[in-house]
């Protein structure tokens, strides 16, 4: 680890996260290799019991904006996900070490991240508006749509609670 990285775990603080394929090369080349990466941030969602409040799948680098996991640290979680899903891909070396972590202190900061995370594609040019990329959770919060991946926002709580379901 570098020195004077410090990362700030039970925090109970949400964390943005920032992964990139190895060499930064674009390796996200194809719609099953970015559908079966959110299949594997899905089942770590659940087997970790993250809430992931937003994400964007870029074709060289990952962002997440997530909770701290209910079991063991983000970093077995984030461990697991990438292992997971290169496991699946069966394609060698996928991830670059190492990765950015920032803990996200308050609600203004998350909003931030939040639009950070949604308008990447627009800002790369790879779409003309944040609702045409498919990989991301900009939809979730946009039109309401249920995806692969399971989103924590306000509302998905507050209809989880009027149908009495519980987050898995």
């Amino acid at each position: 680890m570098p020195s004077g990285l410090r990362r700030y775990h039970y925090s109970g603080q949400s964390h943005f996260l920032t992964f990139s394929c190895y060499r930064r090369e674009q390796r996200f080349n194809t719609a099953a290799t970015y559908d079966l990466f959110l299949t594997c941030l899905e089942n770590m969602r659940v087997n970790f019991g993250v809430c992931v409040y937003g994400y964007v799948v870029m074709p060289e680098h990952v962002h997440l904006l997530v909770s701290e996991p209910e079991r063991q640290t983000l970093a077995d979680a984030m461990h697991y996900l990438k292992l997971s899903f290169t496991k699946r891909l069966r394609e060698g070396r996928f991830w670059q070490d190492r990765g950015y972590d920032r803990n996200v202190r308050n609600a203004e900061e998350f909003a931030v991240k939040l639009g950070y995370i949604h308008n990447n594609p627009v800002k790369r040019g790879l779409v003309k508006a944040a609702d045409d990329w498919k990989w991301s959770s900009f939809r979730h919060y946009a039109f309401r749509q249920v995806g692969v991946v399971e989103i924590e926002s306000e509302w998905a709580a507050r209809d989880r609670e009027s149908s009495g379901a519980q987050r898995i």
